[in-house]
């Protein structure tokens, strides 16, 4: 028979045998602890064999003359376990959500590589994944980052942090031979959290052993507090701490896993740890003399009846002053933390950093590509997560498991806090935030998991710009989370550049449906996500009136799906699909679907190398069209012929005017602006040889049309166009 006894450090055993008598008989009913100490001294079952799990400040407790082998279980000695282990965890089956498919194994077979590689490279990961359960976190975080698809989030990153303690500490008290009988999580919150919190103020993640000090010695007092002390140095404090690895740093030590300074300082603010001199002295005052005055109130009561004296009411009333106006000194430290909360969040020396989970990302899998040596520190560290922490320990569920670990947060608290913290939060979102910061705060919405909140802080949001952030579907599932809390319409929902794709779309489907202008462009969209927009337009709720396509391969099989998306749409009246790779063949089947839209006034055809057939065509079904009123149809390969044709068209006379160069005969066109601009904007993504051959025929035309006109003002005009197509011709030759 094994005896496997888990967590030694639980019992209180006594190997005296005064303190514990003799047993060999299995049959005798005795305490608990009895069978244990006679099991360990071999005198009850002597054939057994026991293992004995402790921590090690516990160990001493069994004399050494019953314990045959002492081992220390240290974590992965060996990378190669690290890696196997990240292999089967991320490898298993299902664990790429419902879509999991033929390119979920890939992708997890490049998780796996990319993390073994910065394994190889990144010496302080390496360290924290010694430890088996910081293993369990990186990759439950992989996970999260790589593999949510549902609406909303089925888990919260804050969760992932909670959880992770509650899987090493549930149920752990520091010291059970100590009276105060104090939970291990709370005993770190108040001692690894200030070390934390005092780090990400002063902006460092690096600690001397002097800083630990301060933090863990300066206020021990007591033998019970020193000896609490002892045992946490010897139990707990590598699993959070660990010495650095950086060169010139060897005698200071960092948080194993980065992202847990974030979480301990956010838990250490939350749990209201963090107060002044004048509020611990007045807790420690309000809670003596609140007793004082509840044993003095039942004395009075009993007088009262028996002595008719009338100051006992002015001194029962005096007895409950302090507290009372110790709870007003707890509502402003509520205050408080709404306001670091808030002040953190929108920090403007944050706003041009990646955005939060493109930085745990990055910290995790590293960064591809030349960069700095990975254990080199950066010039500013970030401390984007410890507000957002914050936002999420103070949601139901996280409080609840914390409250399993010894760290209560009432429900009234939270409350509060929420309360104080709306009115800053959403004064500093309606600002207009950068894309990645904005990011970030939708992020900390749903970390924050109050419905409610969320929905009065995104109603006030009408714009929505996340150009150039890279819209995972964990993003994207958040996005349509957090927006879904509300039913308002959205004036403009701008991703361009944001590597959306079909499933994306899909993801992002009822968000898309309320916003009036919707920018889609440089995402290489290709026919398949060009179905989900003809579904998107088709859509009877669908409020998009312009729709920005440009620079998205979608050819002409897109062309098709779009063309029926414009028969039956009844919102949509501008549609850019400028270099959308149409060739004559896409734009004639969107000419033939035109006739049967009643709304459209404006359509960007540019950049799609239209012959004189396609654009003549588009023209002519453009004239008959109702609202219709302006076609771009600029750098196509229309020639002179039919530029004299689209030249001539009239807008009083045709109904339409067409868009294709800087010149209107003798005189500059009135849109040469409209031209150029969406030329120098798309500059670093046209093909560079081809524009600059448009360009240079444009220079072309316009000098020769300055020459034939005699008036003054207009040859100022031509030159001022002139020498803004010589500028962009310029910036293409070198480079810029």
């Amino acid at each position: 028979v094994l005896f496997i006894l888990n967590g030694l450090e639980r019992l209180n055993l006594d190997f005296r045998l005064a303190g514990t008598e003799l047993c060999c008989d299995p049959n005798e009913p005795v305490p608990p602890s009895a069978i244990v100490v006679n099991l360990l001294r071999k005198y009850l079952l002597p054939e057994a064999s026991i293992i004995v799990t402790t921590r090690p400040s516990a160990v001493r407790r069994i004399p050494g003359k019953y314990v045959g082998r002492y081992a220390e279980i240290c974590g992965f000695s060996d990378t190669n376990l690290q890696k196997l282990y990240f292999q089967m965890r991320l490898s298993q089956p299902g664990c790429s959500g419902e879509d999991s498919a033929g390119g979920s194994s890939g992708e997890q077979e490049n998780l796996v590589e990319m993390l073994s590689r910065n394994l190889e490279r990144h010496n302080q990961i390496a360290a924290a994944c010694f430890l088996p359960s910081y293993c369990w976190l990186v990759c439950t975080t992989l996970h999260f980052l790589y593999f949510t698809r549902t609406v909303p989030p089925s888990q919260t990153l804050t969760g992932i942090y909670t959880s992770f303690l509650r899987l090493n500490f549930s149920g752990e008290v520091l010291d059970s031979t100590d009276p105060t009988n104090i939970s291990m999580m709370k005993y770190v919150a108040k001692t690894v959290g200030k070390l934390a919190y005092e780090g990400v103020m002063s902006r460092k993640t690096c600690f001397s052993e002097d800083d630990l000090q301060q933090c863990f010695e300066v206020e021990m007092k007591t033998e019970s507090e020193l000896n609490l002390l002892e045992v946490f140095r010897s139990d707990v404090f590598r699993f959070f701490l660990t010495p650095c690895v950086q060169p010139g740093k060897e005698h200071t030590f960092v948080f194993t896993i980065p992202a847990m300074q974030e979480y301990l300082a956010a838990l250490y603010v939350v749990l209201g740890e963090k107060k002044t001199l004048a509020q611990r002295v007045g807790k420690e005052l309000s809670e003596v003399i609140g007793k004082v005055s509840e044993d003095v109130a039942v004395v009075l009561s009993i007088i009262s009846k028996v002595l008719p004296l009338r100051f006992l009411p002015v001194l029962f009333n005096l007895l409950k002053i302090f507290p009372r106006y110790f709870s007003r000194l707890t509502g402003k430290d509520r205050d408080t933390i709404a306001h670091t909360m808030a002040e953190e969040l929108f920090k403007e020396e944050d706003y041009y950093n990646d955005d939060v989970l493109d930085q745990i990302n990055f910290s995790i899998l590293g960064v591809e590509g030349p960069m700095r040596h990975p254990d080199e520190a950066p010039d500013d560290e970030v401390f984007e997560l410890f507000p957002i922490f914050m936002g999420g320990i103070l949601s139901r569920r996280n409080r609840a498991i914390l409250e399993q670990l010894g760290c209560s947060i009432k429900n009234l608290a939270a409350f509060e806090i929420a309360k104080a913290m709306k009115k800053t939060v959403i004064r500093n979102s309606r600002k207009g935030l950068p894309p990645s910061e904005l990011m970030d705060y939708l992020f900390f919405l749903h970390e924050f998991q109050n419905e409610r909140f969320t929905a009065e802080a995104i109603r006030s949001l009408r714009t929505v710009n996340l150009s150039s952030v890279k819209m995972t579907p964990l993003k994207c599932s958040v996005l349509a989370s957090v927006m879904g809390t509300t039913c308002h319409e959205v004036e403009e929902l701008n991703l361009t550049s944001c590597n959306l794709d079909t499933s994306s779309l899909r993801i992002l489907f009822p968000v898309l449906l309320r916003c009036k202008a919707l920018h889609l462009q440089l995402n290489s969209l290709g026919s398949d996500a060009c179905k989900e927009i003809r579904d998107l337009l088709l859509h009877d709720k669908c409020v998009v009136s312009n729709l920005r396509l440009a620079n998205n391969p979608m050819g002409v099989q897109g062309a098709q799906y779009l063309a029926e998306a414009l028969a039956g749409n009844r919102s949509l009246t501008h549609l850019s699909l400028l270099h959308t790779a149409l060739g004559d063949q896409g734009a004639e089947v969107i000419a033939q679907h035109l006739a049967k839209n009643q709304h459209l006034q404006e359509l960007n055809l540019g950049y799609n190398s239209l012959t004189d057939t396609a654009a003549l065509h588009v023209v002519e079904v453009a004239k008959k069209h109702a609202t219709l009123d302006k076609v771009h149809l600029y750098f196509n390969d229309i020639s002179e012929d039919g530029k004299r044709t689209l030249h001539n068209l009239r807008m009083d006379r045709d109904g339409v005017r067409a868009l294709v160069f800087l010149t209107a005969g003798t005189d500059v066109s009135d849109y040469w602006s409209n031209i150029l601009n969406v030329v120098q904007k798309n500059l670093p993504f046209w093909d560079r040889e081809r524009v600059r051959q448009h360009l240079a025929l444009i220079l072309q035309d316009l000098e020769s049309s300055r020459r034939q006109t005699s008036n003054p003002w207009r040859k100022a005009k031509f030159l001022r166009v002139e020498n803004e197509v010589k500028k962009m011709l310029g910036e293409l030759q070198h480079g810029t």
